[in-house]
């Protein structure tokens, strides 16, 4: 397992992450179960302030989110699949800081490891879904994309499995299918504009969408007071 405080690897019988000093006895607190989470009704999806505050954040530390886009764009190539949950959940992390004003920094990417069963495991299916709804005449797949779009913040923020963040995901894209929809349309073509600029554009479209993302969830759902003690 990985330090939530450092990201440093530790055996499971140890007292203290031998890195930074942190006690295990913060670790179990990570990783136990949130309060129960009651679905918030009659949401509905603000893609274009969403997005805004998302570059904003971007903007306001370009240097440290470029470097991070460009450690997982490299992490998640060279070992495709297997990395890409527990990295999306670290990039998360790293944005939840940003959205709490608190330090945060690249080895925060690393942190998604403390959840690398829920976060893999969520990432295998929801590529999985996606695909399948792509071959049912691509509509039905962005609508899957856009309904599992907040599961890895679930499964930091809640300490929720696998399957009951997707469900949790989903629970809050239904009140507005047609408005996440959008909302995934428009970060995927922010991305696509990125891809565009050489291909390096997307070293500053990809944290905007990760950030915005990570601005819904806060407005949304908000962050369990657990967690942000914790990251």
């Amino acid at each position: 397992m990985f330090c939530t405080n450092c990201g440093s690897q530790i055996s499971s019988d140890g007292l203290v992450c031998p890195a930074c000093g942190q006690s295990l006895a913060a670790f179990a607190s990570a990783t136990a179960p949130a309060a129960a989470w009651t679905p918030p009704v009659g949401v509905q999806s603000q893609t274009g302030r969403w997005i805004g505050e998302g570059w904003r954040m971007v903007k306001a530390d370009m240097g440290t989110y470029v470097l991070l886009a460009f450690v997982f764009m490299v992490l998640n190539g060279t070992v495709p699949f297997i990395l890409q949950g527990p990295l999306l959940a670290g990039f998360h992390i790293f944005c939840m800081k940003k959205t709490l004003n608190r330090p945060a920094e690249l080895a925060d990417l690393f942190k998604g490891f403390n959840y690398f069963v829920p976060t893999l495991v969520a990432s295998l299916l929801i590529s999985l879904f996606v695909f399948g709804g792509t071959l049912l005449c691509i509509i039905p797949g962005l609508v899957l994309a856009a309904m599992y779009k907040f599961t890895y913040l679930f499964i930091v923020d809640k300490r929720m499995d696998f399957w009951p963040a997707m469900q949790a995901s989903h629970a809050v894209v239904k009140n507005d299918y047609f408005g996440f929809t959008i909302f995934l349309l428009a970060v995927a073509g922010v991305n696509l504009l990125g891809l565009l600029c050489c291909i390096v554009g997307l070293l500053v479209t990809m944290p905007v969408t990760f950030a915005a993302i990570t601005v819904a969830y806060k407005e949304i759902i908000g962050f369990e007071p657990t967690t942000v003690e914790i990251i």
